[in-house]
């Protein structure tokens, strides 16, 4: 039977590599931010981070924009029902260094009603500019 330094020291060694990966932006390209236009085609708004499927259109494959952790998006008066399908959106992001079509999403901005999403350190940031 092991000693419990032993079981200890094996928790902590499993579960220090799942935390780091969960909470790692390595996969994407934090020295490039691509530019998108589109339509929402979802909005998952889901635990631990909520994303965006965007088409960009013109036969170009849909996008899925990761966002900041849901607690966060909350305390910045995000819902559900904030991004809807349909919504015309411009959007800047970190893209995946491996060529998915996937980015870490740092800014969206939705003309229509001029919301403004943007994530620009560690905590995100909404407001609305007059459209």
């Amino acid at each position: 039977m092991p000693s419990r330094a032993y079981a200890l020291a094996l928790l902590l060694t499993a579960t220090a590599g799942a935390a780091s990966a969960h909470h790692s932006l390595a996969g994407y390209n934090q020295g490039q931010q691509k530019p998108l236009e589109g339509a929402v085609r979802e909005f998952s708004f889901t635990q631990p981070h909520p994303y965006i499927i965007l088409e960009v259109g013109g036969g170009s494959p849909t996008w899925r924009l990761e966002m900041d952790n849901l607690s966060e998006l909350r305390d910045v008066g995000l819902t559900r029902d904030s991004i809807k399908p349909g919504d015309k959106v411009l959007v800047a992001g970190n893209p995946m260094r491996d060529g998915r079509t996937a980015m870490y999403l740092r800014r969206l901005d939705r003309p229509s009603d001029g919301l403004h999403y943007e994530q620009p350190g560690m905590s995100p940031i909404v407001s609305f500019r007059k459209p």
